[in-house]
């Protein structure tokens, strides 16, 4: 069979131009007769590469010669082959003149895939809502709107843009939904939407398979509905549903945010294999419910742990106050060869913060520069001088940074400094919250500064319209109890929007009882019992008559709750006290400090407040907290005129704070006390005997 040949076509005008109206008079130069082909197209081709022709007026070439009526065969393919060998991505403009063409082709479906392409090209995610909507649109246009298939895509990509009003629009309009969309559907971040779509599942008679219920677990797991889970799990046991590693996790998980561990170890035991998730999940769940102990078998019997395992361990005992635990732990890790991450190094400076570890902190500066958070720790570890150091180093500060150093400052006493702080930030225009607000008007409570504490108060709600909490009417029912405006105390407490808490009610029975105001402190008292049952302050603030029941329960308070307990380093070693603590090692030769030093105190003026000590104590040695202790074993080892630090677990009594003041000034040395930091040189206290 004879071919025909095609004419040789020239070009009629200098196209290495770059004269954009150039292309048309290319296009114009094609024969306008029937024997115009795809030889003549790739003529035209060949000369534009020769002669360098701009890759998008290429295109622009191509896209509208292939498409042409004058063209006896339209040539997607080749249009397509040209588009995806183009360097770069085309402009909006030449896109949309190829997925125009191509919805007006023989083969209109490919303009889901092409514009699929356009997107990846540009870099775009899956979640981009503008993308998406526009597939919608030409899904629309091309009538494709009714195939189940591209119905289920468009619900997922409505979901997964947070959309999931637009998501239950489309899916509201399915003749056909199967478990897949059903699954899909209930993946969005409505807790109750998921619920209600399980429900409407069941009784459309949809069997659900393991997907759905781990996803159904998960929405009960956040929003802590455990009789939801629950009546879930006996359903799938009902219906002898296949327990798969997926949905084994889900029920772990979901009796793990509600607080049942033993269901969850029950069902934890039961898995032939578990997984990191699963496993992790059970480490996090103990240590939230202070069963570290159980944490720690959970950890022991993972054979191969990764680094993830050995932070999550470390976080649970730095989150359940056993930071000795967390600090040993994690320089067994470091034996074992594991590097630490920023997850790590975060669980290890706050078990350093509750220690009171300065020494051993610095340390940590090498593998990881999380300078927040090691302001933090150096203020709690009573060193506000590195916590300053750290933060003059900072090449950038946040709201955190400047919130951290007030906090710090506040802490010390050093309440021009934690101003100084606010203003600054104020003047830098960092924007404030509520937590800087909670710093500043905890340094003013406890200063006295009560025209300054009141005007904070009132610019945070006027001025930066932040509406205030517990913590910040804590601050100033402090404040005002701590400087005898009783009145204005109690007149807070009255008004405020929230229900007073325990820290409250506490605040203003301590001020009643400074003041004489009996009757309104009996009944404060009586709302902190009220609220927390067990409170020792509260039932210590009783008449004398109950003293001997009152140390009964609050014995049997401290062996659940903590005993009061002081620690002190000395050489990379942390040694803890008891109050009237036997059993440390060197128990006699502290005891025999102590009592030279009970001695020396007393030629200067020391007599034990026994009234402040009585509900403290568990009886018999009254004067023996644990503070003391730990300053005594602190003389016998530290250098000479160094600085005592002990840390404590709880606030300082009148007794101590005499004590501490006393001995500061006849060994001359500088003492260091925290809860809130106490600063103790030449007799007088940083607090200014304002605590």
């Amino acid at each position: 069979m004879a071919t025909q040949s095609s004419p040789i076509l020239s070009l009629p005008i200098n196209i290495s131009s770059t004269n954009t109206t150039k292309c048309t008079t290319v296009l114009r130069s094609l024969p306008s007769s029937s024997t115009a082909s795809l030889f003549h197209l790739k003529q035209i081709h060949a000369q534009i590469l020769r002669s360098n022709f701009p890759h998008l007026l290429l295109l622009k070439l191509i896209i509208s010669s292939s498409f042409s009526s004058s063209f006896s065969l339209p040539s997607v393919e080749y249009a397509l082959a040209v588009f995806a060998h183009l360097p770069q991505v085309p402009d909006p403009s030449l896109s949309n003149m190829l997925l125009r063409s191509l919805s007006r082709s023989a083969e209109p479906k490919t303009t889901l895939l092409v514009h699929e392409k356009i997107r990846k090209r540009r870099g775009l995610g899956g979640g981009q809502l503008n993308e998406g909507i526009e597939i919608h649109g030409i899904a629309l246009k091309l009538g494709y709107d009714g195939d189940p298939f591209v119905q289920t895509g468009l619900v997922g990509m409505y979901v997964a843009c947070g959309r999931i009003s637009d998501a239950r629009l489309v899916f509201d309009k399915m003749s056909h939904r199967d478990i897949v969309t059903w699954s899909i559907m209930m993946n969005g971040d409505l807790l109750d939407e998921t619920l209600r779509l399980y429900e409407e599942m069941i009784i459309d008679d949809l069997q659900p398979d393991e997907m759905v219920l781990s996803t159904v677990m998960s929405a009960c797991a956040r929003a802590r509905n455990l009789s939801y889970g629950k009546a879930v799990h006996d359903s799938i046991g009902e219906q002898n549903v296949k327990l798969d590693s997926h949905l084994q996790s889900a029920l772990i998980t979901m009796y793990i945010s509600c607080g049942c561990m033993d269901i969850a170890k029950k069902l934890f035991m039961e898995m032939p294999s578990r997984n990191l998730f699963v496993s992790t999940a059970m480490i996090t769940g103990y240590a939230k419910v202070g069963q570290v102990e159980d944490a720690r078998w959970i950890f022991n019997q993972i054979d191969e742990k990764d680094l993830f395992y050995w932070s999550t361990m470390i976080s649970g005992y730095a989150e359940s106050y056993q930071p000795q635990e967390a600090f040993k732990l994690f320089n067994e890790m470091q034996v074992r060869g594991f590097k630490p991450d920023q997850v790590t190094m975060l669980s290890v400076i706050s078990a350093c913060a509750h220690l009171g570890l300065r020494d051993q902190a610095r340390y940590i500066h090498i593998p990881l520069l999380v300078n927040n958070a090691l302001i933090d720790m150096y203020a709690k570890c009573g060193s506000l001088e590195e916590a300053r150091a750290i933060f003059k180093k900072m090449p950038q500060k946040n709201v955190i940074s400047w919130t951290s150093m007030i906090n710090a400052s506040s802490i010390h006493g050093d309440v021009s400094s934690a101003l100084s702080f606010f203003h600054e930030m104020k003047s830098e225009e960092i924007e404030l919250n509520g937590v800087t607000f909670t710093g500043v008007l905890y340094a003013c409570s406890h200063a006295g500064l009560v025209e300054e504490g009141q005007r904070i108060f009132s610019s945070m709600m006027n001025e930066y319209k932040i509406t205030p909490k517990h913590e910040h009417y804590e601050c100033m029912v402090h404040l005002f109890g701590r400087t005898s405006l009783l009145r204005e105390a109690i007149h807070l407490v009255e008004t405020m929007p929230l229900a007073p808490n325990v820290a409250i009610w506490e605040s203003l029975s301590a001020a009643c009882r400074a003041h004489g105001e009996t009757e309104v402190g009996e009944y404060a008292a009586k709302q902190v019992l009220k609220l927390e049952p067990d409170h020792d302050g509260a039932l210590a603030k009783k008449r004398w008559e109950d003293v001997g029941r009152i140390r009964s329960v609050i014995k049997q308070r401290c062996i659940l709750n903590g005993r009061e307990c002081s620690r002190i380093e000395l050489n990379k070693e942390v040694h803890e006290f008891s109050t009237a603590d036997v059993k440390h090692k060197e128990e006699d030769k502290i005891y025999e400090k102590l009592d030279d030093v009970v001695g020396k105190l007393k030629l200067v003026g020391y007599a034990p407040n026994i009234s402040s000590l009585m509900f403290n104590s568990g009886g018999g040695k009254e004067e023996l907290h644990s503070e003391k202790l730990a300053f005594c074993y602190g003389l016998i080892y530290s250098r000479k005129e160094s600085c005592i630090r002990v840390i404590k677990n709880r606030g300082v009594c009148e007794d101590c704070h005499s004590f501490m003041k006393l001995a500061s000034k006849v060994y001359a040395r500088q003492i260091i006390v925290r809860n809130r930091f106490h600063h103790y040189r030449d007799g007088v206290c940083s607090c200014n005997d304002f605590w």
